[in-house]
């Protein structure tokens, strides 16, 4: 396994969050936390994948690891390991950071002993989230240094580095990386690997006991460490600076370092760039020398107008007049990922140069739209379908974050409402005190234990009529089957405490609680209905499986599945199949007909309970491939 084994000297193909863990082996860490969350969920894999090969090959594993709770306990542990002298990192995606916030927000006034690296995964063009906030006011807003590398060698090399600053500055470190960067593969050069302290040791210290006499004391000396920062800020080398001597200047950072070279070059223009690698805080004498030396400043940076507003600030305190073009002049925009035809036009249009690339060609026709879909064979399409049957038509449907999302699309439509992890429960509670509408929730098991089991309480506790569901397929699916409370198993592999969500949640003080496997459409349905039956809060706990987790298990032990086929003889074009139930297996024939596509097949069997004239029969049993 190359991120572990790899010799020193030599260049690898890394994805960038390959390349952070990389960085952090590399300088020493001894513990890694996360709650999994694209774009940042290769980092904490990576840690998981390299502690599992160490364990198969009898090798001593240098550090620990763990799937979170959630991501503020994932701050919390590694921020312990910290304060006993050890290295750490804890890897989120942007939105996690907000779960972190109220232990991240004090973390920094008491600060770190060992290094401690905090990734935050922004998501620009929302990929994989459900906002595009911008993570830099963070370090603003916490008084956190922080790091923007632009390339996958870059991620790695301010991992490293960055854990000699954190200790050096005593400060929790932000890495802020975007999707782009995350996801994007470079070469790696590796370097001699660290070794791991064994154990650390707390010393106590009541500063760390932050009551507001110390709290006072501790932000003052936060502020004389940012002071500090500053001063490193000038001189670190990730800031690069390319003079071609010109009189037109570019301040940048990150991955849109290279869109402005790209685009440079495309236009076949001699620019002056400052390429930023520490933006919190910024090296406010090397920025004023730059702006002092052009005419024209352009601010090339994706989101929010971070840099711009610092730089146009510092603009004003020096007296200078300078032209600076960015966000606020309207010749970038505030939404989405950028790229090097953006950044090209918009600098054609700054510099008033013919745009060499050519417009988007619009195609002769128009493909159809593929939206997003629950695989063949999920059980959250079955508990949808078997809620369906008996819910009134009024029913609100509030849901959370995870793959069960997708229950928003046609034909299912259950999903009305979505805040956040969590949220599904809360704004059920809250609906109950509001309308006389029946409300059924639905949340991931992972969800359940990240952040839903507060709001379960309080439905308990004010005896809200709400009926609460968890649908429990034994995993953290979406982000990429990671373990969780709810798994036999942890992230290094290790046998784990197995959490049950139904024991959890009678101790939260729910008395009405539903136990079903929702393959069993008729059975779930009843349960559902005595749910909505039920005065007061009672929660269904939908437990099976993901189906892609099954059918692997039945692939290593040998097992077939059955392959179905729709008898056309039988099938009377009722198109509940489809227009109902929404398997993305079946399909209309040129014909009208329904047919089975045998490569999505999962061989799941609930379209059998669907079909009103069993319609439905086995084809085949089928050995599933490796």
């Amino acid at each position: 396994m190359e991120i572990i084994e790899g010799k020193p000297g030599n260049t690898f193909l890394l994805m960038g969050n390959e390349a952070i863990t990389r960085g952090a082996i590399e300088a020493g860490v001894n513990v890694a936390t996360t709650y999994p969350g694209t774009p940042s969920s290769e980092i904490a894999d990576t840690f998981s994948a390299v502690a599992r090969y160490l364990k198969r090959v009898n090798k001593k594993i240098p550090f620990y690891f763990e799937y979170s709770t959630n991501e503020k306990v994932a701050v919390e542990i590694a921020a312990a390991a910290s304060f006993s002298g050890l290295r750490s990192l804890t890897c989120m995606k942007h939105v996690g950071l907000n779960v972190a916030s109220d232990a991240f927000m004090t973390y920094t006034y008491v600060g770190c002993k060992g290094g401690h690296i905090i990734v935050s995964a922004d998501d620009p063009a929302c990929h994989s989230s459900q906002n595009e906030q911008d993570n830099r006011y963070y370090a603003l807003f916490s008084g956190t240094p922080m790091l923007e590398p632009s390339t996958p060698e870059e991620a790695k090399e301010m991992t490293r580095y960055g854990f000699d600053l954190s200790e050096k500055l005593k400060l929790p470190l932000l890495l802020r990386t975007t999707t782009r960067l995350n996801h994007a593969r470079g070469p790696v050069k590796f370097e001699k690997t660290r070794k791991p302290k064994e154990k650390g040791w707390f010393n106590k210290d009541p500063g760390l006991v932050t009551v507001p006499a110390t709290a006072r004391v501790k932000h003052k000396e936060l502020l004389d460490k940012l002071e500090e920062a500053e001063k490193i800020s000038e001189d670190i080398n990730f800031t690069q600076i390319i003079d071609n001597g010109s009189d037109v200047g570019i301040i940048t950072s990150g991955v849109s370092f290279g869109y402005v070279l790209e685009a440079a070059e495309e236009l076949k223009i001699d620019i002056d760039v400052l390429k930023l690698g520490m933006t919190h805080p910024i090296p406010k004498k090397k920025c004023g020398k730059f702006l002092e030396s052009h005419k024209k400043i352009v601010i090339v940076e994706e989101l929010e107008p971070y840099l711009e507003d610092q730089i146009k600030a510092l603009a004003y305190e020096l007296g200078l007049s300078v032209k600076i073009y960015g966000k606020t002049t309207k010749h970038f925009s505030r939404l989405y990922e950028y790229n090097t035809d953006i950044v090209t036009a918009a600098f054609a249009k700054i510099f008033d140069i013919k745009n060499p690339l050519p417009k988007a060609i619009k195609p002769p026709i128009t493909l159809p739209d593929r939206p997003p879909v629950l695989c063949p064979g999920c059980p959250h399409r079955a508990t949808y379908y078997a809620v369906k049957q008996v819910a009134p038509d009024n029913t609100v449907y509030p849901t959370d974050i995870g793959c069960y999302t997708l229950g928003k699309e046609p034909p299912l439509e259950m999903a009305d409402l979505l805040l956040c992890m969590g949220s599904n429960a809360g704004t059920a509670c809250g609906l109950a005190v509001s309308t006389d509408q029946k409300v059924i929730s639905f949340m991931g098991d992972s969800t359940f234990f990240h952040a839903g089991i507060p709001a379960v309480i309080d439905a308990a506790h004010h005896n809200h009529d709400v009926v609460i569901t968890v649908l429990d397929n034994r995993t953290t699916a979406m982000t990429g089957h990671q373990p969780h409370p709810g798994t036999d198993f942890d992230g290094m592999g290790n046998p784990a405490k197995r959490i049950l969500v139904e024991e959890v949640v009678k101790g939260c003080g729910i008395e009405h609680i539903e136990v079903v496997n929702p393959k069993n459409l008729k059975k779930t349905s009843e349960a559902f209905k005595r749910a909505l039956e039920f005065k007061g809060p009672s929660v269904v706990v939908s437990k099976a499986p993901c189906i892609l987790l099954e059918n692997r298990m039945k692939r290593k032990e040998g097992k077939t599945i059955p392959v179905f086929m729709v008898d056309q003889d039988r099938c009377t074009r009722c198109d509940k199949c489809i227009t109902e139930f929404g398997c993305p297996a079946f399909y209309y024939a040129e014909d009208n007909s329904i047919h089975i596509d045998e490569q999505q097949c999962t061989g799941c069997g609930v379209c059998l309970q669907v079909c009103p004239e069993n319609a439905i029969k086995i084809k085949k049993q089928e050995v599933l491939d490796e």
